[in-house]
């Protein structure tokens, strides 16, 4: 029977700096998936979909 899990040895890396980063970055995506044109992706064109994210984010800053 094959053994499940690891077997020791040595533990996974964790850098907090690049987990704080990401974090930064993952909640970034959630507000911005708060639009519903950027949730949904409305528009055809890809340059039309970076507008509206450009939109998005600027409304985020100010």
């Amino acid at each position: 029977r094959a053994r499940r899990g690891r077997a020791g040895g040595r533990p996974p890396a964790f850098d907090p700096v690049i987990y704080k980063r990401r974090n930064v970055v993952e909640r970034c995506f959630n507000r911005l998936k708060q639009f519903r044109a950027i949730a949904t992706r409305y528009d055809k064109t890809a340059l039309s979909y970076q507008a509206m994210i450009d939109l998005a984010t600027l409304t985020l800053w100010l």
